[in-house]
């Protein structure tokens, strides 16, 4: 049952989520339209964007899909076209979700095209979303809450070795959240960044991984959040005003370690992963 408008900035928006047609951006669709928001649901995947939508108005929810590839600045500008177009206003609220995994190669052995491919995305997407978008939310006026969700990753300050492309993507989406909470002090307009730990979503299966490093994630995924539960966090942390939002343990005990005793972690991390590659059926 979708819920009725509540004072909470994610009750009752307007809202724009890229890769909805998976994963953490499809429950962030979802849990969104369950709050009384519409939606827009824009991904690469035109299918699984309508999938998103189908599943909002089974509900009784409202959202519609674009199409979009983020790391293409010209289709996040028609992407934001659209939406005040079928909002008839400015969005109040854009999540810069769209991702893409790669991994499993140290530096100097990762294909510098895969390199350009994860950055592209993971990173110059909420680039271009944040550069497109904070404007219109700043046009949008004060007498309605407003904000942007940037979903990076515990990678962001991680540095697991063979995740080099991806973990300087998301320690990018880290910095641009924060510089953005920054310009953005007292105006009204919030800013949250996402850094979970392993989510059970189809990133792997979809991105640029190494069938050993694709096997290891898998095994850990597991163990990981539900799409929808981090999504849920996430969407109250953002109404609670938060900056970071870590919804497991583990990302909060890293973020921790790191702060207060960064080259302890670095090393650690770096011990660990040797250690690990050691096992017996692992091979470099």
């Amino acid at each position: 049952m979708i819920l009725g408008r509540s004072p909470k900035r994610s009750h009752g928006a307007s809202a724009v989520v890229t890769g909805a047609g998976s994963g953490i951006g499809a429950a962030f669709a979802v849990e969104l339209a369950r709050r009384g928001s519409a939606v827009v649901c824009s991904d690469i995947d035109d299918e699984a964007a309508a999938r998103t939508v189908e599943a909002i108005a089974g509900a009784g929810g409202r959202a519609t899909a674009v199409h979009c590839d983020v790391s293409a600045i010209d289709e996040v500008a028609a992407l934001a076209e659209a939406a005040q177009s079928w909002f008839g206003h400015s969005p109040t609220l854009v999540i810069n979700n769209a991702g893409v995994g790669a991994g499993g190669l140290p530096i100097g052995e990762m294909a510098l095209d895969d390199w350009n491919w994860t950055l592209g995305i993971n990173l110059w997407g909420p680039i271009h979303g944040c550069h497109v978008f904070t404007p219109l939310l700043r046009e949008a006026g004060s007498d309605r809450p407003r904000g942007i969700i940037n979903v990076a990753s515990a990678a962001s300050f991680g540095a697991a070795p063979e995740m080099a492309a991806y973990n300087v993507s998301k320690a990018g989406v880290l910095s641009l959240s924060e510089t953005l909470a920054a310009e953005l002090s007292g105006t009204g307009i919030g800013v949250t960044v996402l850094c979970p730990t392993f989510v059970k979503t189809n990133i792997v299966e979809s991105g640029r991984v190494t069938a050993q490093s694709g096997e290891a994630a898998n095994r850990l995924m597991r163990f990981g959040f539900s799409a929808e539960r981090v999504a849920r966090d996430c969407l109250d942390t953002y109404d609670r005003g938060g900056l970071y939002c870590m919804p497991q343990l583990d990302a909060k005990i890293g973020w921790s370690v790191k702060r207060f005793a960064p080259e302890t972690f670095t090393r650690t991390i770096g011990l660990a992963f040797r250690a690990s590659a050691a096992l017996p059926g692992r091979s470099d």
